[in-house]
């Protein structure tokens, strides 16, 4: 019988995000092929299920000032090259900037595999230029980011790897508990999901569900994830809708809360791939989501969802400037809510799509690429 290939997965932390995600997943999806381990800079705020599997903290937390990092990623890179010894890996593939860069740096004791899960990681070109050069694997959560690789740094290394997708358990996680929600009564409740990141684009969202009110007066806003949410709670209160608009906080098991709502909305001004948007696709949920770098676009395929335009990415609190692109978007909301035949017809679209996301082809995918 063969050995099982030895695969170590480098991720900085655990905490709520969406390529933390999905380094936990694909360790439980590749256990029964290969020997799994995770690696992690610091083990501090684990927001994930790790039960079962192997992890090794090696206890370099992020050190304050540009010294101190430099000096973290050279800790770093040298504590992984002896792991990678003295476990006799055979791949390693790194989750993240900072993780792909001690990966890299790591030497090649082991078959290196850059994991891009967000375009944010395409801003920095000297980054990128190392990655393609060093890396045996560039594996892209999209289309477009394999597809500018190919093209500006001519990369024959990058493939776009989806993140993978387990509708069912994901559907049983959503029934095991009913979600808490702060209002007795309420009609249709939008929601959107992600941490407190100015990436995420709530404050769009918050300024478009105020006018969406004044047209639908019993609709209600949830955003779930991480943070304290303080400036969008006052933006709130001033738009005087903080009643209505729910901030969860960190959920370990968010699906009964996207479950529960009817209609998700994405206002990214980037992604990678939002795993978010297609988990919400997944429970039957209609959505409208931003044409952000990158990922909507691609998962929509222009028909399985409603794409706005990209919306400015500098933060604005002020309720009193409420600009077009917030009222476009929110004419697009009443519209489909007003919508009986739409609302359902884009449910089912939901639900359709997100099957091609599956873990199996994940799987599958991997296990070609360490052949």
């Amino acid at each position: 019988m063969d050995r099982k290939k030895k695969v170590m997965l480098i991720v900085p932390m655990l905490h709520q995000g969406g390529f933390e995600r999905v380094c936990v997943t694909t360790a439980r999806l590749l256990a029964p092929y290969f020997e799994v381990c995770i690696v992690l800079f610091d083990s501090r705020d684990i927001a994930y299920d790790i039960e079962g599997l192997q992890v090794i903290d090696i206890r370099l937390g992020v050190k304050e000032g540009i010294a101190g990092k430099i000096l973290r990623v050279i800790q770093r890179s040298l504590k992984l090259r002896r792991l990678k010894r003295q476990l006799r890996t055979d791949i390693a593939y790194s989750f993240g900037s900072t993780a792909n860069l001690v990966n890299v740096l790591s030497g090649k004791r082991a078959e290196i595999w850059v994991g891009l899960r967000s375009y944010m990681d395409m801003e920095d070109e000297g980054k990128i230029r190392l990655f393609v050069r060093r890396a045996d694997r560039i594996l892209c959560c999209s289309g477009q980011i394999e597809k500018e690789l190919r093209e500006k740094y001519r990369c024959d290394k990058a493939v776009t790897l989806y993140n993978p997708l387990d509708v069912k358990e994901l559907r049983e996680k959503a029934g095991t508990e009913d979600a808490q929600l702060p209002w007795k009564e309420a009609g249709p409740v939008i929601v959107s999901m992600g941490r407190e990141d100015e990436v995420k684009g709530f404050w769009h969202l918050i300024k478009a569900y105020a006018l969406v009110k004044q047209k639908i007066n019993n609709a209600r806003l949830m955003i779930v994830g991480d943070g304290g949410f303080t400036a969008y709670k006052k933006l709130a209160e001033e738009l005087g809708v903080g009643e209505d608009v729910y901030f969860t906080g960190l959920k370990h098991n968010p699906f009964p809360y996207l479950q529960s709502a009817a209609l998700y909305v994405l206002t990214s001004s980037r992604e990678g791939f939002p795993n978010a948007l297609v988990e919400a696709m997944a429970l039957g949920l209609p959505v409208i989501a931003t044409d952000c770098p990158t990922g909507p676009a691609e998962i929509l395929d222009g028909q399985y969802g409603i794409l706005v335009p990209n919306m400015n990415q500098e933060p604005d609190m002020e309720a009193s400037h409420i600009g077009e692109e917030e009222r476009y978007l929110a004419d697009r909301i009443v519209a489909l809510l007003q919508d009986e035949e739409e609302m359902a017809r884009y449910g089912r679209l939901s639900v359709e799509r997100a099957g091609a996301f599956s873990k199996e082809e994940y799987i599958r995918k991997i296990r070609e690429l360490a052949r």
